[in-house]
């Protein structure tokens, strides 16, 4: 019988383990997509107590921060809401969060808690109902005093090298230059491009979120489309002067519905005045805005991510009583994929296409996007069209290894640039040496059984290039 969390956890060959603790487990995280906030890791934040770090809270505004994954292993185990995100006692909630993770058996997040509390707490016993007590305040007390156990002093504990954090276009990136500024900074912190409020002109909101990017570009107000694509474009020339290398689009389906500029800039006025749109005049908005900004970023040399498939607020009751974010999204059905490859094409036909990664939600698109990113490739870059890693409800051990099976079979797994947090916790980095363990053992076992040479170089330079060198490449970290 395996013991649990071992120094092989996860590696259930030979192969495999020789691969991680030679080549995987040692390289620094690129976590090119993350959550986390730029102002905590300026101001290096000690959070209270483990509760506080693991489960969250509010923040001033009302809204809150924490892992809406625990959220959910809580309440499907009958947690009461007041204990999941309300303002219960600490230790009793993190009792009740360890009473529903007892239960988690099969689910990564009973292995990435369990991760976290050994890697940074040096806890090697299970959390369970009955230690959580004396767990809880052994790691209080470091969290306390342990000069490590700050923001910064955990992302350096975790080896991490660059931090790319998503922002949206009207934030001033203050935090980003006052990090850049301060020489204690060991790592690099660069903003992420995410304009989703200007894409979605059918939510509430688009009117007075148009008034705030104005205000970005210092104009009174955005009276036409064109005005839109400036304002916009000035500010993703503002973010490549703070180091940023992607962008990101968070899609409830990829669209594509060309219309003339005249068309886009009458479906932008009609929303200006408050007025119902139809699908169609919704789509002809955000394919204009989302084919212009691809072109900004193929000339500004920036990363464009896509992420698509997703369900988001489906709990109408809950959503209303705790807002956006806390755990009632789910996996979205969509057949989407002709208008994505015509997205791509129209880029492609003026070489205006950036480099791009793709992400579903939909385990079922793994092997439509695989085989799609062979008709797009190009000299550029190796590998410029990527499949992205397992993303949210599949990154699991069965959603990585049928993620990275099917860019195996369709595609090219040795430059797939690998796996990032995408999360708003700053002890998640676990989750890198959880994917390397998967990958290392899914490449081992194609080794022992003869279905890919034991050709130490090769598997070197797959493995490395999997682990963190692939996104330092793809993403100019070096630069």
């Amino acid at each position: 019988m395996g013991q649990f969390l071992n120094e092989n956890f996860m590696l259930y060959n030979e192969t495999g383990r020789r691969l991680f603790h030679t080549y995987a487990e040692q390289l620094p995280i690129i976590d090119y997509h993350c959550h986390i906030s730029p102002q905590e890791i300026y101001e290096d934040r000690r959070f209270d107590n483990i509760s506080q770090i693991w489960l969250g809270g509010r923040n001033p505004d009302g809204t809150y921060f924490g892992d809406h994954y625990k959220w959910r292993v809580m309440r499907s185990n009958g947690t009461p809401e007041d204990l999941v995100t309300g303002e219960a006692d600490p230790l009793t909630k993190f009792k009740a969060f360890a009473k529903a993770l007892e239960m988690a058996i099969g689910n990564p997040m009973y292995h990435w808690c369990n991760l976290e509390l050994k890697k940074y707490f040096g806890v090697t016993e299970p959390l369970t109902e009955e230690n959580a007590e004396k767990i809880y305040n052994h790691c209080n007390d470091m969290l306390r005093h342990d000069p490590k156990m700050t923001v910064r002093g955990l992302i350096e504990q975790s080896n991490v090298r660059f931090v790319g954090t998503t922002d949206d276009p009207v934030d001033d990136l203050k935090w980003h230059e006052k990090i850049a500024a301060d020489p204690g900074v060991s790592f690099q912190v660069c903003p992420s491009f995410r304009p989703d409020k200007a894409i979605n002109i059918h939510r509430e909101g688009f009117a007075d979120y148009m008034k705030q990017l104005a205000q970005a570009v210092g104009k009174k107000s955005l009276d036409t489309m064109e005005d839109v694509l400036d304002a916009l474009d000035r500010r993703v020339s503002f973010f490549k002067g703070h180091g940023c290398r992607a962008t990101d689009h968070g899609l409830d389906y990829v669209m594509y519905r060309p219309c003339s500029m005249e068309e886009a800039n009458r479906v932008y006025q009609k929303a200006l005045k408050g007025e119902s749109l139809s699908d169609e005049e919704r789509e002809e908005y955000q394919t204009t805005l989302l084919t212009h900004l691809a072109r900004t970023y193929h000339r500004e040399g920036m990363v464009m991510e896509i992420h698509y498939s997703c369900l988001r607020n489906t709990n109408a009751r809950m959503f209303a009583a705790e807002g956006p974010d806390t755990g009632f999204d789910t996996i979205a059905q969509n057949d989407c994929i002709p208008a994505l490859a015509s997205l791509l094409s129209d880029l492609d036909e003026t070489n205006e296409l950036p480099r791009t990664i793709l992400f579903s939600l939909d385990a079922a698109d793994f092997d439509r996007i695989g085989a799609m990113l062979g008709c797009f490739q190009s000299e550029e870059i190796p590998s410029k069209i990527q499949m992205g890693a397992a993303w949210w409800f599949q990154d699991t051990r069965d959603g990585m290894e049928k993620q990275m099976k099917s860019l195996g079979n369709l595609g090219l797994l040795g430059n797939f640039v690998g796996m990032l947090t995408d999360s708003r916790s700053f002890l998640s980095y676990t989750r890198h040496d959880y994917f390397r363990r998967i990958a290392c053992n899914l490449i081992g076992e194609w080794v022992e059984k003869g279905e890919y040479p034991a050709i130490e170089s090769s598997l070197k330079k797959i493995v490395e290039g999997i682990s963190y060198y692939n996104a330092e490449r793809y993403f100019g970290i070096h630069e």
